[in-house]
């Protein structure tokens, strides 16, 4: 399993490294021990990290209460919870796995 992704308790949990201001949404692929993923919003009132989890709840055909940033909102470093699905899901539907 990729250090990016970790199964825990409550999902699994997403390292990413946020891109904002891109010219369009879009996951760049491993990035370190993270996943680099671009989004069109700026870092401006948290329209970056609502961005994201639009972004992802869309390609992991969740709803956006299943997705969480639970640590590095003013960071471009972030951690994301997803509810409801296993690690490999999580990888397969990114198209990382």
């Amino acid at each position: 399993m990729p250090a990016y992704i970790l199964e825990d308790s409550q999902g699994t949990r997403l390292r990413v490294r946020l891109s904002p201001g891109a010219s369009k949404n879009g996951i760049e692929g491993p990035y370190g021990e993270a996943v680099k993923i671009k989004v069109k919003a700026p870092p401006i009132d948290g329209r970056a990290n609502q961005a994201l989890i639009d972004f992802l709840a869309e390609i992991l055909g969740l709803g956006r209460s299943s997705l969480e940033i639970i640590s590095g909102r003013t960071s471009r470093s972030k951690m994301i919870r997803i509810h409801g699905l296993l690690p490999d899901e999580v990888l397969h539907r990114l198209g990382l796995g």
